[in-house]
């Protein structure tokens, strides 16, 4: 009973961690590093001031895969903070990153008289 029960803290224990530093949803085309660095698990202020200084020489970012072209956020990084990473705000209809992928055109269909 001890065995487990001492188990089941150490597990806890190492869990507890990730928990502690999830994502946040964050507008990257608007929020300074500070907040930045505050609301994106791995991302310290020095690369919160990096995802700035981008934006501010190139512009918003379309995409969340567009991170990439900052040094020193690679692909894992991305994809652990994928669904906080916001292109624009809530209050306007923005929606994460993920999920503002253009869908397909769909398909024609001719009418014909059998239909």
């Amino acid at each position: 009973m001890f065995h487990k029960l001492a188990t089941l803290l150490i597990v806890l224990a190492l869990a507890a961690p990730g928990l502690l530093f999830a994502a946040t949803p964050v507008n990257i085309n608007q929020a300074d590093a500070a907040t930045i660095a505050r609301s994106l698990d791995g991302i310290g202020t020095s690369r919160a001031e990096a995802i700035v200084a981008w934006r501010d020489a190139h512009g918003p970012f379309k995409k969340a895969d567009d991170l990439k072209h900052v040094k020193g956020i690679g692909k894992a990084t991305i994809e652990r903070n994928r669904s906080a990473i916001l292109l624009a705000d809530p209050a306007t209809g923005a929606v994460a990153a993920e999920d503002s992928v253009v869908a397909p055109k769909p398909l024609h269909h001719k009418v014909s008289a059998e239909d």
